[in-house]
């Protein structure tokens, strides 16, 4: 799953985002509520917040919680990947 910004792209694999606990961690951690549990008992365990995406602070705490399940797209930077 991957929602685009103005700014930022968020990107989680697929069967890491249908993991409740990693939609867990994701959510606890995110200063800027990117993440969120899902709700509407679809497949997917996490949603990701559209409105909060650029919001983001790029403070790696979702590729740390998660490692090789996030990335973090800088759309301005030539979609450069922060590692």
């Amino acid at each position: 799953m991957r929602v685009d910004g103005v700014f930022i792209a968020v990107e989680v694999d697929d069967a890491r985002a249908a993991d409740r606990e990693v939609a867990q961690r994701l959510a606890e951690v995110c200063p800027v509520d990117i993440f969120r549990l899902a709700e509407n008992g679809s497949s997917q365990a996490l949603e990701l917040v559209t409105e909060n995406i650029d919001e983001c602070v790029l403070c790696r705490l979702c590729i740390e919680a998660a490692p090789g399940a996030v990335k973090v797209i800088k759309l301005y930077d030539n979609e450069a990947v922060l590692a």
